[in-house]
């Protein structure tokens, strides 16, 4: 059986990453990957300009690393978006402007400001509070613009927290987890297993476990897998443990997408 193509990686066109494509590719191919979607960040209206995609560039290399390999794996063209409800027609216009095979849509930023950065924590005096902002935030997103193909890391936020996991739960936030999982379901937007989560130390993927099942028993099919990779080594990183979780909660395919029409590929 094929191994799991890694559909959440990030190079150099992200300011958070130093690796070029041809290292991303390469390592893929070491790991017997035959396919993987490179999938940079662009965050318009972000509090600084650091991820912001030179997309041209970026769409000029994509295709030049598409040609070099073409015998050896499938590089499909895609992008990170970062969600706010207020970006709807600028998103718009940019998704249809350029021919994504994929489309992460994912939630960065709660009241305009990145949990990434530890002094956007010190207003936050209960983690929750922020946790809860982060979740209601997504909704407001999925509302406002749902033209991407998976949400990316639901939980997000959680990585961040001044005691990671302390005070979060799916239980602690049903409304709100489960609202997000009921539009991802209208939508047919997949949700992505972001295995991002292990190597940040959380001991779990995002989503966690438990909102993963929760999607499985509202009837979602669609899951996605990546490893949020921002260099080599990371690629595939906990695809394993992922693929048991995966299967413990009943999921036998997940999906990747070509020209964004998803196809399902077994486990």
């Amino acid at each position: 059986m094929e191994q799991i193509s890694d559909c959440h990686m990030h190079t150099k066109f992200s300011s958070d990453s130093v690796a070029s494509m041809e290292s991303m590719v390469e390592r893929a191919i070491e790991l017997g990957m035959t396919s993987i979607c490179l999938t940079d960040h662009h965050d318009m209206d972000y509090e600084t300009e650091e991820f912001r995609l030179d997309t041209p560039a970026y769409f000029e290399q994509v295709r030049e690393v598409q040609n070099k390999y073409s015998d050896r794996i499938k590089v499909r063209f895609g992008v990170e978006i970062g969600l706010q409800p207020h970006l709807k027609e600028r998103l718009k216009a940019y998704v249809d402007a350029w021919p994504f095979d994929y489309i992460i849509g994912s939630t960065h930023v709660v009241k305009g400001k990145d949990a990434y950065y530890p002094q956007n924590l010190l207003q936050w005096t209960d983690i929750r509070d922020l946790y809860r902002a982060y979740f209601r935030e997504t909704v407001e997103n999925i509302h406002s613009f749902h033209e991407f193909q998976t949400l990316g890391h639901l939980d997000y936020v959680v990585r961040y927290g001044k005691k990671m996991a302390d005070g979060y739960s799916y239980e602690f936030f049903t409304d709100e987890i489960d609202e997000i999982l009921r539009l991802l379901i209208k939508y047919d937007i997949a949700l992505e297993v972001n295995t991002g989560g292990y190597r940040a130390g959380l001991g779990f993927p995002n989503p966690h476990p438990d909102v993963i099942r929760r999607y499985r028993e509202l009837g979602g099919e669609m899951i996605t897998f990546g490893a949020d990779a921002h260099a080599p080594e990371h690629i595939g990183y906990a695809f394993d443990q992922a693929k048991e979780l995966a299967l413990s909660l009943g999921f036998r395919s997940y999906v990747r997408f070509v020209g964004r029409k998803c196809e399902f590929v077994k486990i």
